[in-house]
């Protein structure tokens, strides 16, 4: 919710007006946002639980192609 009103170019989920309901299709994007932001959510859960991204020693670009592994391999699930 917090990038409601940033403009166009941003989907965002929509909030249910005062004292109304979502139409139908509404509900469906909103559902599909969901669906399309839940894989991405656990994908950096899941990262921010490696111990290896906490205490890392090698260079920051060859953590950059350990962080692509680890989530596509999360993705791939």
């Amino acid at each position: 919710m917090a990038y409601i009103g940033v403009g166009e170019w941003v989907t965002t989920p929509r909030r249910r007006p005062p004292q109304g309901e979502l139409t139908p299709t509404e509900r469906t994007v909103n559902r599909a946002l969901s669906a399309a932001r839940a894989p991405v959510e656990r994908g950096i859960a899941r990262l921010k639980s490696w111990r290896i991204f906490r205490h890392a020693r090698c260079s920051p670009n060859r953590m950059t192609s350990f962080t692509k592994a680890v989530l596509t391999l999360e993705r791939h699930r």
